[in-house]
């Protein structure tokens, strides 16, 4: 379940309790009267199933509760309670399928700011693979792809392209022109430093180490892992399922081929440097469309329940309207 901390002010605290305690799927409705300061008004603490947690925040948003108040959530691990239940049964889906679309905007905000962190991630990852391509050690290279931070801005991509945040997309697209090139610089001047001194020979080449080789000869299985790991990778975001994104983060060779890409340019192996970009590239754009699809399909369906709820007693107890202004003109049109 998700539980709400809810402050609000003026004459919205008896329309958003209406709302809460109408609502089936929602639970342990307490109020705290004038207790909050600044802003000074009421505390609401409520506890809503994850299915339909969304669509409560969505209500409360309506009633304009975050202009002058806020709106907290906070995952419930673990809540021993009958009537937590029963809101969870009446609640329309299941909690595994739930997307809470705050928790996913929250996310994707926070891992595409292009910070000094993000950059050392993505160098330490990088250099981690550099070294993994040149002693083709399968081992390294897993290590590097799990360091690698890149799936945080191609998500936000995904988010952008959903919700239509143009500002989301350019945060996104900053961090992946800036991380990657430093990333490839520094595997670059790593390698060109390691043969300096001697211990990377002077004689690699890419048919004596097949990892490399993988990397640079992208294929039809390139397309298609990198869309089943975007796949996964967003669904393991909207639903909050950490577990299965370290498969995703293995299962995709961007690290890898960013690496490849600045040991061949080290190396002048211009066609494995050109095949390690074109590795590259196919993994993002695969992980971008294919994340962006199934947040897409996530989107619709919320969209339909959230249609669905307009109907709902709790919203007419709130004052809320039955229907979208644009929706109820619509079906007031007499037919032809």
């Amino acid at each position: 379940m998700i539980h709400l901390r809810i402050v609000t002010r003026g004459g919205k605290t008896d329309r958003a309790l209406e709302l809460l305690e109408r609502s089936e799927s929602v639970c342990n409705v307490v109020l705290l009267s004038g207790l909050a300061r600044s802003p000074a008004g009421d505390v609401i603490l409520a506890d809503v199933a994850r299915e339909d947690a969304s669509v409560v925040i969505s209500d409360l948003k309506e009633l304009g509760i975050p202009k002058d108040g806020a709106i907290s959530l906070e995952q419930i691990d673990t809540m021993i309670s009958e009537q937590a239940e029963r809101a969870v049964e009446r609640a329309r889906g299941a909690p595994a399928d739930a997307v809470v679309w705050e928790e996913v905007e929250a996310r994707t905000s926070e891992n595409v700011e292009l910070s000094g962190t993000f950059v050392a991630f993505m160098v330490i990852a990088t250099l981690l693979a550099a070294v993994g391509v040149y002693q083709d050690s399968a081992i390294l290279i897993v290590g590097a792809m799990v360091v690698g931070p890149e799936f945080g801005p191609l998500a936000g991509f995904c988010v952008a392209a959903v919700q239509r945040r143009g500002d989301l997309a350019l945060r996104s697209a900053l961090a992946l022109a800036v991380g990657f090139p430093l990333a490839i610089g520094a595997a670059y001047l790593a390698t060109i430093a390691f043969r300096a001194t001697g211990l990377f020979e002077d004689s690699f080449t890419q048919e004596g180490h097949s990892l490399s080789n993988i990397i640079a000869a992208p294929d039809f299985f390139t397309f298609f892992v990198a869309a089943c790991a975007g796949a996964a990778g967003m669904l393991s975001l909207s639903t909050a399922k950490s577990g299965a994104l370290i498969g995703v983060l293995i299962s995709v060779t961007t690290i890898p081929a960013a690496a490849n890409i600045g040991v061949a340019a080290a190396y002048q192996d211009w066609s494995s440097w050109r095949g390690s970009v074109t590795q590259l590239g196919i993994n993002l754009g695969s992980i971008i469309v294919a994340g962006t699809t199934v947040l897409h399909v996530q989107r619709l369906l919320f969209i339909r329940r959230k249609a669905r709820h307009l109907g709902d007693p709790e919203r007419r107890a709130a004052g809320l309207p039955a229907r979208r202004r644009g929706r109820a003109r619509t079906r007031s049109r007499p037919s032809s």
